[in-house]
Parts: C-alpha cells; structure tokens; sequence
C-alpha cells in the first residue's frame, strides 16, 4: 500500500473523506480553543498580526470572534490531512464503525501530542531570556508593545504545528504496528 498514491478502492473513498472532514472539525475546534487562550496571551498577536493575515474573513464582529474564525480556518486542512492519512490506512482493514472508532483513537493520540507540544511552546516562551533581539525586526514591523507575551504566543503556535505533524507520525507508526 502506498501512503502518498494509493490505489483506493471506489467504495472506501466516501467514509475516507467522511474521516478526514470529522479530522477536520476535531482541528478546527481545537483552533478555535487554541487561539482564544493564546488570545488572552497577548491579543497583539492577533491584532497587529494574525487580523492582517486573515482579513478577508473578517466579517466585522468582535476580536473573540474573528480570533475563533481565525483559529478555524488556521486549523481545519491540519485535521483534514490528518484524516485522510489515517483514513487510507484503517479504512481498507476493518468496518465502517471500526473505522470511525479508531479514527477517534487516533485523533486523540494527536491532540494529546499537541496540547503538550503547545504545552512545551509556553514554557520556551515564558522561559525566553531577556534578549528578544531575533525577534526584533518582526515586533518592530507590528509594533509589538508587549514583546514577551507575543513572543510567547508565537512559541505557542509553532510548537502546536510540530505537534499536530508528530502526533500524525506516531498515530500512523500505531496503525502500522496493528497491521
């Protein structure tokens, strides 16, 4: 079976993309999460920042609202993806509620990696010296106020995306070692 180009069988395609649209939202819900808490952080990171990037969905309702859509649509393709890796590989091997079962097994084991990825991303954060100079060209192009709190935020958000992708890894090594 190939994990990048497989052969998929015309009856298994329906329940792989239902798979991969629940990983989708379970992503997207944790995003909206993510992103209210890392909004408390420091709100200039979504303000002189992440508003910026994602203005065309900004449909003019409060900053906890935006951050939400934000937080979604920051989200969604990372459990989509997710999905629809684990989909081709439990789909083809058991029933459509064994599927669906395992699915969320899996999704669990990402989340958990992710939440303490996002854990460990704090704590760099909150733990940073003093000299924030690396990050100066980019706090000076927002004009970053609370340098620290961003900073932290950031460390946040990257460590979330490294574990979402290693939760990946280790959930396809799990089913790997089933089958």
């Amino acid at each position: 079976m190939n994990l990048f180009f497989p052969k998929i069988r015309l009856e298994s395609l329906p329940l792989m993309l239902a798979i991969s649209v629940l990983g989708a939202l379970v992503a997207g819900v944790y995003g909206i999460l993510h992103d209210q808490i890392t909004y408390s952080i420091s709100p200039e990171y979504f303000t002189k920042m992440k508003f910026a990037q994602f203005h065309y969905a900004n449909f003019h309702e409060s900053d906890r609202v935006f951050v939400a859509i934000i937080g979604f649509l920051a989200t969604w393709w990372v459990g989509f993806t997710a999905g629809w890796f684990i989909a081709r590989l439990i789909v083809p091997q058991t029933s459509i509620k064994g599927a669906i079962n395992q699915s969320f097994y899996y999704f669990n084991i990402i989340i958990f990696i992710t939440i303490a990825a996002a854990f460990t991303g704090f704590i760099l954060g909150v733990l940073h010296t003093v000299d924030y100079s690396y990050w100066r060209p980019m706090t000076q192009m927002f004009s970053i106020t609370d340098v620290p709190n961003f900073v932290t935020v950031a460390y946040i958000h990257i460590a979330s995306y490294i574990g979402g992708f290693i939760g990946l890894i280790a959930s396809i090594i799990l089913i790997k070692r089933k089958t």
